[in-house]
């Protein structure tokens, strides 16, 4: 069954709001990752940001499910 949250009236699927956090995670480590040395190697930092983003959405979704229980989320 698909998870669902209610946000001020709305109710929206829980991978929208996973997908919302980790893309903003990704937005707050675009600069400290940029300034690394070793972000200048990349062959193409969009593809790394990517991937990133992906990893940051499964990690959020799969803590989600583990932490949280099944009745806060509707």
């Amino acid at each position: 069954m698909i998870e669902e949250i209610h946000v001020l009236g709305v109710y929206m699927p829980a991978a929208l709001v996973w997908a919302i956090g980790a893309a903003v995670l990704v937005y707050l480590l675009r600069v400290p990752i940029q300034r690394l040395p070793i972000y200048r190697l990349l062959w193409h930092p969009s593809l790394f940001e990517l991937a990133l983003f992906a990893l940051l959405w499964w990690g959020l979704s799969a803590s989600a499910d583990l932490l949280l229980p099944h009745g806060v989320l509707s």
